[in-house]
């Protein structure tokens, strides 16, 4: 029988509730979100998260407290429909970025960017406020590549909360961004905080975006598998074919992925 999607809806792939969505639908729920300044965060999620939650149930667990954890990945799509949700399609976080910033330049929404290395947060306002005439951005800051100590991120809090921002967009990569999102979440005013990752490097051009095409065969894997081959070939080697492994022995019923609660 096939699903309705209604915000709350999820699709339980090895245990990571992916929210059963299509772009529109993602761009919606955020907007009302800021409209009701309720504060939550957006996880963007392909096979690399899922696998990461498998070997971290705290991550898991972070996942599935998430406002929204968009089907990032092709896989995460077919697996959604499968189980019945039709109407979902891929939330590639660069794609939602530029989605909801055509949005915001509309409605005023203000936009803080958190992450990447020195001077891409502010090559990506410039580039967005290029793209989209009007859009606001509050501020920009690119943490170091150590943890920050208590005193440093309590003086980061301080400094997004007074900027304003309606969305915090967080560049830290898997599973950095979405550790600090469930960390911050509550402690920023900002009502939405969304990790897009490598869509940082992404809409500045330091990295090539595979083509359209090889994206919706759910070939992008191997497009940046061979621009990236010695930062990646794990992520992809390994991780892509124990994916399907684990995927395989749960239709057939011989392994069980219990979801870690979003109360847990």
């Amino acid at each position: 029988m096939a699903h309705t999607g209604t915000p709350q809806e999820r699709a339980y792939i090895l245990g990571v509730g992916v929210s059963a969505i299509n772009m529109k639908m993602a761009v919606e729920i955020i907007e009302g979100w800021i409209e009701r300044r309720e504060p939550h965060y957006v996880c963007v999620t392909g096979v690399h998260g899922v696998m990461e939650s498998q070997r971290d149930p705290a991550l898991r667990a972070i996942h599935n407290r998430a406002g929204l954890v968009t089907p990032d990945g092709m896989p995460l799509v077919w697996l959604s429909r499968l189980k019945g949700f039709a109407h979902v399609e891929r939330v590639y976080g660069p794609d939602l970025t530029l989605a909801l910033c055509e949005r915001a330049a509309q409605r005023g929404y203000r936009h803080f960017f958190y992450g990447g290395a020195p001077g891409v947060p502010e090559a990506l306002a410039a580039e967005l406020t290029r793209r989209f005439p009007g859009l606001q951005v509050a501020g920009t800051f690119s943490p170091p590549f150590r943890p920050l100590t208590p005193e440093e991120d309590e003086e980061v809090v301080r400094m997004i909360n007074a900027a304003e921002a309606d969305i915090v967009w967080v560049g830290l990569s898997t599973p950095k961004q979405e550790r600090w999102m469930a960390d911050h979440v509550g402690r920023l005013t900002a009502p939405v905080l969304i990790g897009i990752g490598a869509a940082f490097d992404f809409l500045t051009g330091r990295k090539p975006q595979a083509p359209r095409w090889m994206q919706q065969a759910g070939l992008e894997w191997l497009f940046r598998l061979l621009t990236e081959p010695r930062r990646l070939w794990r992520r992809y080697l390994v991780n892509n074919p124990l994916f399907l492994t684990l995927i395989a022995l749960e239709m057939l019923g011989i392994r069980q992925s219990e979801p870690t609660s979003p109360g847990s």
